[in-house]
Order: structure tokens, then sequence, then C-alpha cells
């Protein structure tokens, strides 16, 4: 069966740096092999490295300008843009514009937004 979601009515997570709009996914449609989201890093916001062990992700970006950063490469982001990111590929989004970087994500398999984030003392991320 087919789910409609829209971000203004779907669960948001506030992980680290950035709100996850968790649209569509296991946890709210039938869907089995894919999480769709919406994420938003604002001004200065430079969240730590992360990676995901099993997880593709493919994100696009809808408005702001950033960089995508990994330990060898560092690639522009800006409206647009869409970057395919392997499983175990340690990387970060660091934005570098003076207005909200606006991207959409989806992962397969689904994941649980936040639960690959570094944990620090006082963090309130899953995982």
């Amino acid at each position: 069966m087919f789910a409609v979601a829209n971000e203004k009515d779907c669960e948001v997570l506030h992980l680290p740096g950035r709100d996850w709009f968790y649209l569509l996914g296991p946890k709210n449609s039938d869907s089995r092999n894919f999480t769709f989201g919406l994420a938003t890093f604002p001004p200065g916001s430079n969240p730590a490295a992360h990676m995901h062990d099993v997880q593709e992700e493919i994100i696009f970006i809808l408005s702001g300008r950033g960089e995508f950063v990994t330990l060898d490469k560092t690639a522009a982001l800006e409206p647009g843009t869409a970057v395919f990111i392997p499983p175990g590929l340690e990387h970060r989004i660091a934005v570098t514009g003076e207005e909200t970087l606006k991207l959409v994500t989806v992962f397969s398999p689904p994941v649980t937004p936040g639960a690959y984030d570094p944990k620090t003392p006082g963090d309130q991320s899953p995982g």
C-alpha cells in the first residue's frame, strides 16, 4: 500500500548539529528496504564524523551550502548536488553558508537515524 508523509507532521529527531525528519520507512509504512528523510543543518553546524556499517546512503541538497568531508576528500554541497555514500565510509557535513542546509536522505537497508553518531556525555540521540 502506498504511504504519504509531510515534513510538518512527521517525527523529528534532534541529532548532533541537525534535525532529522523521519518521512517514510519501516516505522510508518510498508517500506522494508529503505528509510527516507529530510535533514536540516543550521548555519555554522559541523557535527562529528560518523559512518554507517551496512547502509548505503544518498543525499540530495535542496537548499543552503556546505561541504561533504571524508578522510581524503572534500566536495562542495549546493542545491542540486547528489552524493552516494557507501557503507563504512567515515564522513561528515559542514555548513559553509549563511543559511540552513536542507537535504533529502535515503538509506538502504533502513536505519535508525542517529544510531551511527558518536556518543558524547549527555547525548540524547538514538542508539
